[in-house]
């Protein structure tokens, strides 16, 4: 399958300046998952931007309703 880089920055949420990975998501989500993250998509805008991309976060976000 072919990478559609350009499709996927379309949605893409990452705010991160330089991200190697950004539209690349097949990339994206290994990296975060070899790192106990999630990828900037799973967060609301206003978390993403604190690049606190935890899993407990995440966990916790989802407790409150906010996801």
């Amino acid at each position: 399958m072919d990478c559609q880089k350009e499709y996927n920055l379309e949605d893409c949420a990452c705010t991160y300046p330089g991200c190697p990975r950004k539209g690349i998501c097949c990339e994206c989500l290994q990296h975060h998952l070899q790192a106990r993250e999630l990828p900037a998509c799973c967060f609301p805008p206003e978390v993403e931007k604190t690049y606190d991309r935890s899993m407990a976060t995440f966990a916790e976000l989802y407790r409150q309703g906010k996801l």
